[in-house]
């Protein structure tokens, strides 16, 4: 299963968060050029007229403007637009000169809809028809050489610049939404990386504990019946088969041991042994019990002052006891085994020993109840030694160790 994180959400944020500081920008711009054309000495009908013109501009970026400008130098359709509005405002020039200030929005918006070059030429043309509508109004006399003339040229200059401003604005703000793409993009491959990580523990973690609690169960259940079998078939030596019905009530309670161990494992609860008692009656439960089924010789000893542990270490010692066993059980050959359970001031320790044969233990690190032990260890910061020999009674000593 996988796990999607999806970008556009905050990238559509940051762009509104935008395009309404432009719309106030355009508000503004337009409130005081509307303000200068009612306060200006042109007739009423001519103010009137640029009144009118400025509200059709208005409405006209309303209805397209903004879009556009959204969507920046990518829209076709922004060359029509931008002819409709100088067309407006030329007519508003025509009535009112005051509606030359809508330049504050005009240019910048032409900026943010055209590439460079052809939004330079436009802006160029936009300043200068204010001295344009003069010249048709004045011819070459008034005003033209003293006002309109530089302020078309320093209007044109300062529309560049402006533009070279905006170009840059833009292009920061397209490289942090970039980034902030591949920020979330990273972020859901992490996610999608952590889910299948998570996955994997989660099997390895059920495998560990179907090793460590059934499959354990189920060996000694085929090995108590199989002896218990051998036992009825030698009934010459004992009539009675005794030995047979002890083997069999160990098998019976093996197999109800292991039924509540499946149970526990679908509920996802702690092993049934640390349920009903303290991790120090488990582990000598497990040593009696495989003096019990065996005929090897199994001692137990506590040392230090039991305490409370975390759930989670009393698990990795109880789990390493009954693979360390199981081992003892099928593979040693062992007459003896030793278990001791240490409580230290500053760690706990399990001390698994016997006297059967040996192992060379980095040949057997590949096998899963020796590798279930060492992760489980690594999981709690714990350690995990374990001296063998390979030949014969030099037995084999695993050692658990987790700090507390």
């Amino acid at each position: 299963m996988g796990v999607s994180v999806d970008a556009r959400p905050s990238l559509q944020g940051a762009g509104e968060g935008a395009g309404r500081l432009w719309d106030a920008y355009f508000a503004a711009v337009f409130a005081l050029t509307l303000a200068a054309v009612a306060l200006s000495e042109a007739s009423a009908a001519r103010r009137w007229l640029a009144a009118i013109t400025l509200g059709a501009i208005a409405t006209l970026y309303l209805a397209y403007g903004r879009g556009l400008a959204r969507r920046g130098t990518t829209d076709s359709r922004a060359g029509g637009f931008l002819a409709a509005v100088l067309v407006l405002f030329l007519v508003a020039l025509t009535g009112a000169a005051p509606s030359s200030f809508l330049l504050f929005a005009i240019c910048p918006l032409v900026f943010r809809m055209l590439p460079m070059w052809p939004a330079a030429a436009v802006t160029t043309l936009a300043n200068a028809l204010p001295a344009i509508v003069a010249i048709q109004r004045e011819g070459f006399a008034g005003q033209l050489h003293t006002h309109l003339l530089p302020m078309a040229v320093g209007g044109a200059i300062l529309s560049l610049g402006l533009g070279l401003w905006i170009r840059e604005v833009v292009r920061r703000s397209r490289e942090r939404a970039d980034l902030i793409v591949q920020l979330e993009q990273s972020r859901a491959e992490v996610a999608r990386l952590s889910h299948q990580a998570g996955v994997a523990a989660e099997r390895a973690r059920l495998a560990g504990e179907i090793h460590d609690t059934l499959a354990q169960g189920f060996t000694s259940i085929i090995a108590l019946l199989q002896a218990a079998g051998s036992d009825l078939d030698d009934l010459e030596s004992n009539p009675d088969g005794d030995r047979a019905r002890h083997r069999i009530d160990v098998a019976v309670r093996t197999a109800r041991e292991s039924l509540a161990e499946s149970r526990a494992l679908v509920a996802a609860l702690a092993p049934v042994a640390l349920d009903a008692g303290p991790l120090d009656e488990a582990v000598r439960d497990l040593v009696a019990r495989l003096g019990e089924q065996t005929l090897i010789r199994a001692s137990y000893r506590l040392s230090g002052t039991v305490r409370p542990l975390p759930t989670a270490v009393e698990v990795v010692l109880l789990r390493a006891a009954q693979e360390a066993l199981a081992n003892v059980r099928r593979h040693s050959f062992a007459s003896e085994v030793s278990v001791t359970l240490g409580y230290k001031p500053d760690a706990i320790r399990l001390v698994v020993s016997d006297d059967g044969r040996g192992f060379d233990p980095a040949s057997a690190s590949g096998g899963f109840g020796l590798r279930s032990i060492r992760t489980r260890t690594d999981e709690v910061g714990g350690t995990l030694t374990v001296q063998s020999g390979r030949d014969a009674d030099q037995g084999t000593t695993l050692t658990l160790e987790v700090p507390q």
